[in-house]
């Protein structure tokens, strides 16, 4: 399989255009029998990666997922993941805050989750979210409790971008690498998935009016995005923007950048020293002879 996941980086300080960037390419996939053949090589070497990291126990991974509804999101994340052993990889999805939560800073809920070293955190939705639906929807501010002479609309959101980045710098000085995904979906393949949802009894449930209000909502919130993904890609912490319109082809991507980023890692297995080794023979001598 050759994914160029170059194709589909944010460099750092590019001014990002969403309708410039394609929802679909070709997909990398002949059939639906090679996609279930390749996502499967993907997953064992994913889950062999995680072994290697959770075992040199140095580095950290953070995913972190951003997209509009019915992007895919949860089917990435469930299929790319499948084969990650769940003592080493731990899923946040973050919505509404808490009561407790509003009384902090908006990176305080999320920073309780960052995953520990040797494990991989994903985050469904983010402390991102404080610049994307908060953005389009400023009332939203309101119950922050934030003081008046910080809800300046030139300045916060410029703010809120520095302190995201500089947060997540603090993480890769401190061995935590975060990728960003974002899942770009057309507005036409969204009309589609909310229909197959209401068409589909099993799916109604995914479906609610707040998903139509949000839809409503589609050019503020590619402005938010490109706003977003523009000031907050960094070399050491960049986004993807991956074509959603295809959901089997995203997560062949999803996990081929997963796989490119664990190649920077630079891990290794614990060596065993010559008296250890030795130890071990002779507990394995005794174990023969039990």
């Amino acid at each position: 399989m050759n994914i160029k996941t170059s194709e589909f980086k944010v460099p750092e300080g590019i001014a990002v255009d969403l309708s410039r960037l394609p929802t679909q390419v070709e997909p990398v996939y002949r059939s639906k029998k090679e996609y279930k053949e390749l996502l499967a090589e993907q997953v064992a070497a994913l889950s062999a990666q995680q072994q290697l990291q959770y075992a040199d126990n140095s580095h950290s991974l953070l995913l972190i997922f951003q997209a509009m509804d019915a992007a895919g999101k949860d089917g990435v994340i469930k299929h790319v993941m499948s084969g990650v052993n769940p003592q080493g990889c731990q899923v946040f999805s973050f919505k509404h805050p808490s009561a407790q939560e509003l009384d902090h800073d908006f990176l305080w809920r999320t920073t309780q989750c960052l995953p520990e070293r040797g494990r991989i955190g994903i985050f469904n939705r983010s402390y991102y979210e404080e610049v994307l639906i908060v953005r389009v929807h400023p009332e939203i501010l309101k119950n922050q409790k934030l003081p008046d002479s910080l809800l300046n609309d030139d300045a916060i959101w410029p703010n809120r971008y520095k302190s995201i980045v500089d947060f997540e710098q603090h993480m890769h000085r401190n061995g935590t690498k975060v990728i960003k995904f974002f899942l770009h979906l057309s507005k036409d393949e969204q009309r589609k998935r909310f229909i197959d949802r209401i068409d589909q009894p099993e799916k109604n449930w995914k479906f609610t009016i707040a998903d139509i209000n949000e839809r409503q909502h589609w050019d503020d919130y590619m402005r938010a995005y490109e706003s977003c993904l523009s000031a907050t890609s960094t070399e050491c912490s960049p986004w993807y923007v991956v074509p959603a319109d295809d959901k089997k082809n995203a997560r062949l991507i999803v996990s081929q950048v997963i796989l490119d980023a664990y190649k920077d890692m630079d891990m290794k297995y614990p060596e065993t020293s010559e008296e250890r080794r030795q130890e071990l023979l002779s507990i394995r001598e005794q174990l023969i002879n039990d």
